[in-house]
């Protein structure tokens, strides 16, 4: 336990809100170089800071087992979403307070990481391949960091067998849910164009907020499924609307808004793309889409018994398969080999005061290396 919550200290003291670079890297390459990987940072993206494009670090280890070995990889991020105010103590000053430990990525997920470090100091070298696939851009944009992973491994040559992420999975307590796929996510910018003119004057102008309410509540209304027997029904929400109109006479020259639809895998990002998109430029309007991930789910078979064998070799717990939730970079990884998430309880991921129980940390390192010495064949 000593060794585990020591790394997840040393993880959450370097500071690392998305896009992550620098000081966490270096800690992690640190905690991981005495167990045998080779170990490959690299940095993509020119923009600007504050934008898609802003530069992000990506780390790829690999500890190759013998000739023909089978290939494990553990996966997840070291950037944090930005810690906010009212913490107790600081968010980058790790602090243990009764059983837990407190820090910004305790739970989302530093810890995770710290538990897959210290598992493989328990997987022997010849069991098989181990690679670590880890960015510091999932909280983010994620243009250039599982995904240029993805194409460095592809480059390299190093395809794993299965892959597991440590997403905070649990709910309730820890073991008690696994992530067997996740749905998709789709983001539509909308935009009306009008005249703007004189509100004493409708007919010299062209009004675009009534096109705008109409084509949202024609969005709104749509019932795009009722799930099935994985996942749950795809939902279209609104998440924004804009005019910016400071005057109390003038109709304005447009209006935007933007939806947001988790979408499972009755549907394709280009196809609800394209219903959107018509909806709009029925009502005089635009629609600019960007799909973040499709759907996928991992069918119950070897590897979820592997999970699950683990887990409830630890905890005394059956993990319930799920695809609730939001996204995780498992939406890319699952194109690379079957993926399943795996992690520590969520109630606090995001929030102040995030915390993870200490004992917790322990548990779940041990079910990870449970779990690779499994899927190695061991």
């Amino acid at each position: 336990m000593t060794q585990v919550l020591d790394f997840a200290k040393q993880l959450i003291a370097a500071p690392s809100v998305t896009p992550a670079t620098g000081a966490v890297f270096d800690v992690f390459e640190v905690l991981l170089a005495p167990f045998g990987f080779e170990i490959k940072r690299f940095i993509r993206g020119d923009g600007a800071p504050g934008t898609p494009d802003a530069p992000v670090e990506n780390l790829f280890a690999i500890r190759h087992g013998p000739p023909g070995s089978k290939h494990f990889a553990f996966a997840g991020h070291l950037d944090v979403v930005p810690p906010g105010q009212g913490w107790t103590t600081g968010a980058f000053e790790p602090e243990v307070r009764g059983d837990l430990l407190y820090g910004r990525g305790a739970v989302d997920m530093k810890g995770s990481i710290a538990c897959m470090v210290d598992a493989v100091a328990d997987i022997p070298a010849d069991a098989g391949t181990i690679s670590f696939i880890i960015t510091g851009d999932e909280e983010g944009p994620a243009l250039h960091g599982t995904r240029a992973l993805i194409d460095f491994m592809a480059a390299a040559g190093h395809t794993p067998d299965l892959c597991l992420v440590g997403e905070p999975t649990s709910v309730h307590r820890l073991g008690d849910m696994m992530k067997i796929g996740r749905r998709g996510s789709l983001n539509i910018w909308l935009e009306v164009e009008g005249k703007e003119g004189h509100v004493a004057y409708p007919h010299l102008a062209d009004n675009p907020i009534p096109k705008l309410v109409a084509m949202l509540a024609e969005l709104d209304a749509l019932l795009l499924d009722e799930g099935n027997d994985w996942f749950q029904p795809s939902n279209l929400e609104i998440t924004d609307m804009e005019v910016g109109n400071p005057a109390t006479n003038v109709i304005p020259s447009h209006a935007r808004a933007r939806l947001s639809i988790r979408f499972n895998d009755h549907h394709t990002g280009a196809e609800l793309s394209a219903l959107v998109t018509e909806v709009a430029e029925r009502h005089g309007g635009t629609a600019r889409p960007v799909i973040s991930g499709e759907p996928f789910l991992t069918p119950l078979g070897e590897f979820s018994a592997i999970v699950a064998e683990a887990v409830r070799a630890e905890t005394g717990i059956d993990p319930e398969p799920s695809t609730t939730g939001g996204t995780s970079d498992a939406r890319f990884l699952r194109a690379v080999c079957p993926v399943i998430e795996f992690g520590l309880t969520n109630a606090t991921m995001h929030k102040r005061d995030e915390a993870v129980a200490i004992a917790d940390l322990s548990t779940l390192s041990r079910i990870y290396t449970r779990i690779a010495k499994h899927a190695l064949g061991q």
